[in-house]
């Protein structure tokens, strides 16, 4: 009889160190590649830089249309950009003017 309650004392340790074993792999597993691990984390920086760096991009370019919309505001219209829109919309240049033929630069930029 004192074999049987040895053993069965040595498979309930050793059940309860197997069992408390797994469940810290368990949560080491999902502490490092679950959802809210730390490669998810990971993930999320990176996602997070390349978005604040897309967001810079369009500030300044809205920035730099929304100058150029104040230009062409109706209380004071400025001379030259209304000459340059005019001939870009007309296509139209001055026997006088250098022409230097490029790919259009508004939609590259917008885009």
């Amino acid at each position: 009889m004192i074999i049987r309650t040895r053993w069965r004392a040595i498979l309930q340790t050793l059940t309860l160190h197997v069992g408390a074993a797994s469940l810290i792999g368990y949560f080491a597993l999902q502490g490092y590649g679950g959802q809210y691990g730390l490669a998810a984390k990971r993930d999320l920086e990176q996602q997070y830089q390349s978005l604040s760096t897309e967001l810079d991009g369009l500030k300044t370019q809205r920035e730099a249309l929304a100058f150029k919309v104040d230009l062409l505001a109706t209380s004071r219209i400025d001379p030259d950009m209304l000459d340059e829109e005019a001939r870009s919309l007309l296509n139209l240049v001055n026997p006088k003017d250098l022409v230097l033929l490029r790919q259009n630069a508004t939609k590259s930029r917008l885009q």
